[in-house]
């Protein structure tokens, strides 16, 4: 429905929606936006798909891992591009989508290099090993099922933590890994709850190859990315305060919300000095 309708409205107390309603919202006030960083965010994951193929084809290791570190060092600032998006969007940040791709882009892509690399080459390795299990003549055993799992699952827990510190917060890799493993321990079963919904995700897009393939152009990597950070915002921004330091660095984004009221004096104000220029 957001595809088609577009009501971009607040609730009648000059605050912002929540629950259900506040997801639609946002949704539908950023759409185009998402569906365009979506693609150049796919564009960005191109080297690192090719590699990863190549390495998958080919059973080796040694291509895997200079595809991997290539790849992450334009996956790497392009997934930061995505994750600006979506926390502009959160944040109700008025601007161009062009504008703030490419300010994004910039701001975050020398700190976004290492995560990349590292993210790639994690990336690489648990689907290379998915691979191998599949095409395995011999089943492996339950137990490293679970220990793949378990370390997947950590692992996107973990990266969900890290790659939005990384976009809001201009700091040292080292503190970036801290909070995440602190953040992980006191808020473990939001954090499960939202890496368990991305590896789900992730799995039935698999699943359904080739025919989900057509999907990544219109839901892609923005969607779970989008629906992950919206449910943890609220927890995000209680534990690392991103909307008052982002208003004491940046006041220009901070979002301007009024009543009804309010929002119908001040027409009526602007309305009369229209008319008395006017006249």
């Amino acid at each position: 429905m957001v595809f088609f309708f577009n009501r971009n409205s607040y609730s009648s107390n000059g605050k912002r929606l929540t629950g259900f309603p506040r997801y639609t919202e946002v949704l539908e006030k950023n759409i185009t936006k998402f569906l365009l960083t979506n693609l150049l965010t796919l564009v960005g994951f191109l080297p690192f798909g090719i590699g990863v193929c190549l390495a998958i084809f080919s059973s080796s290791v040694l291509i895997l891992i200079p595809a991997c570190i290539i790849g992450g060092m334009f996956a790497g600032p392009a997934l930061s591009c995505m994750y600006d998006a979506v926390f502009r969007s959160l944040r109700d940040v008025s601007g161009k989508c062009w504008e703030n791709y490419k300010h994004a882009w910039k701001q975050n892509w020398r700190q976004s290099f290492l995560p990349g690399i590292l993210f790639c080459i994690m990336l690489g390795f648990y689907i290379f090993m998915a691979m191998l299990f599949w095409w395995s003549v011999r089943f492996p055993g339950w137990g490293t099922i679970a220990l793949y799992l378990f370390s997947l699952l950590l692992f996107t827990m973990f990266f969900s933590i890290c790659w939005p510190q990384i976009v809001l917060f201009e700091q040292p890799f080292r503190q970036t890994v801290r909070n995440c493993l602190l953040f992980m321990l006191r808020f473990f079963s939001k954090v499960f709850g939202i890496a368990l919904l991305q590896i789900v995700y992730w799995a039935i897009m698999i699943l359904f190859l080739p025919w989900s393939a057509l999907l990544m152009f219109l839901t892609g990597i923005w969607f779970i990315l989008f629906t992950a950070n919206f449910l943890i915002y609220n927890t995000l921004d209680d534990s690392f305060k991103i909307e008052d330091q982002i208003a004491d660095a940046f006041p220009e984004q901070v979002p301007f919300y009024e009543d009804d009221e309010t929002w119908l004096k001040r027409k009526q104000e602007e309305e009369n000095v229209s008319n008395r220029t006017n006249r």
